[in-house]
C-alpha cells in the first residue's frame, strides 16, 4: 500500500535538511568543493539522492548559506533595537558577519568564481545583507557615530577582503583587522 502524500512529502522535506546539514558541516571542514560523496555519506543518503534535489555544486551552496544569510540579515534590526548604541549594534552585527565568512572555507572563493551558477550566492549575499549593513550604517551615521560616506557595500567588501583565512592569517587575525578597520570608521567624539 502506497504511503499518503503528506507522509511522502514530510520524509522528502526530511532528507532535504539532513542533506543541508551534512552539506553544511562537511563544508566547514572541507570546504565548499568538498566531494558530493562526503556530503552523501554524511547525511546517509545515496549521491543520486544529493542531485535529485540539488541538480548542481551551486545549488546545493546556495541552499547550504541562505539559512545562514537569513539569519545573518535578521540580526541587524534585532542588535538596533537591544543595543546601547548603533555603533554597538554595528560592532556586534560585523562580528557575526566575519563570524559567518571565517568559518566557511571556501566561501570566499566562491563568491569569487567565475562559475554562472554561484551568480545567485552572490546576489543573495548582496540582495539580503547589503541593506541590513545600510540599515545598521544609517543609524551610526544619524547619530553621528561614523564618518560620512561610507557604503554598506564597501564596508562589507573590505571586512570580507580582510576575512580570507590562510595558513599565516587565521581567525583571530582576520577579527583583529576587522576590528580595526571599524574603528576607523567610528567619528571622533
Amino acid at each position: 500500500m502506497p504511503e499518503p502524500i503528506g507522509v511522502r512529502r514530510a520524509q522528502a522535506q526530511r532528507t532535504r535538511s539532513g542533506v543541508l546539514a551534512a552539506a553544511a558541516a562537511v563544508f566547514v571542514e572541507q570546504g565548499v568543493q568538498a566531494p558530493v560523496r562526503d556530503i552523501a555519506e554524511r547525511a546517509g543518503v545515496g549521491v543520486g539522492t544529493i542531485y535529485r534535489n540539488f541538480p548542481t555544486r551551486a545549488d546545493l551552496v546556495t541552499a547550504v548559506y541562505r539559512h545562514q544569510i537569513d539569519t545573518c540579515a535578521a540580526l541587524a534590526p534585532q542588535l538596533l533595537a537591544e543595543s546601547a548604541s548603533p555603533f554597538t549594534a554595528l560592532t556586534g552585527w560585523v562580528d557575526a558577519f566575519v563570524e559567518f565568512l571565517v568559518t566557511k572555507h571556501g566561501l570566499g572563493a566562491a563568491l569569487g568564481s567565475d562559475d554562472p551558477g554561484l551568480e545567485n550566492l552572490h546576489a543573495l549575499m548582496l540582495d539580503t545583507l547589503v541593506p541590513a549593513c545600510a540599515t545598521l550604517l544609517d543609524a551610526c551615521a544619524a547619530a553621528d557615530e561614523v564618518s560620512p560616506g561610507i557604503s554598506a557595500y564597501t564596508l562589507m567588501r573590505a571586512i570580507g577582503n580582510l576575512c580570507i583565512t590562510g595558513p599565516d592569517y587565521e581567525r583571530a587575525d582576520a577579527q583583529r583587522m576587522v576590528a580595526t578597520l571599524l574603528a576607523g570608521c567610528r567619528r571622533a567624539a
